[in-house]
């Protein structure tokens, strides 16, 4: 019988950075396993900026801690919104940034494109392995408590809405 390995859940938030900038020719994601340390190289100064303050230096799962390193890291007070656009400036994954007044208030939104990210998860419920999910949903788990602002994936009705 063959031995089952399972990926651990740092190894799932390394593999969802890598889908979130794996596609960014600014940002390079670099995961050293034994170190338990993954590293974002950023060419550009607002995006590293931007990803310094918006995610976290160190992630614990359980007893292991990841640590997570911008490099370079120029820190400045921005608010998420704008950081968020830095961050992902020029990110094929992301459709549109847009700020939303309603009726009930204004809202801020991070627009994915409509596709679904696969990557190798170990997971048992599918044959190959894999996890299939959203950018919305990657986002979701890598930039906790954004409460201001939703992160959505684009539709073709998106242009039909008029809030």
């Amino acid at each position: 019988m063959e031995k089952l390995n399972l990926s651990s859940p740092w190894n799932t938030f390394v593999h969802e950075l890598e889908a979130l900038f794996g596609e960014d020719d600014d940002i390079q994601v670099i995961y050293d396993d034994e170190e338990k340390i993954v590293k974002l190289y950023v060419n550009n100064s607002r995006k590293a900026d931007a990803l310094t303050q918006l995610l976290p230096v160190e992630k614990k799962f359980g007893n292991v801690a990841l640590k997570i390193s911008v490099i370079p890291a120029n820190v400045q007070n921005e608010d998420r919104l704008s950081l968020l656009a830095k961050a992902f400036e020029g990110n094929p994954v992301v459709a549109d940034i847009q700020t939303v007044d309603t009726l009930i208030g204004t809202f801020n939104f991070v627009i994915f494109k409509k596709e679904v990210v696969q990557f190798f998860n170990d997971q048992l419920d599918d044959i190959n392995g894999n996890k299939s999910t959203l950018y919305q949903e990657i986002a979701k788990d890598v930039f906790e408590d954004m409460i201001d602002v939703h992160f959505c994936t684009e539709s073709e009705a998106m242009d039909d809405i008029d809030m």
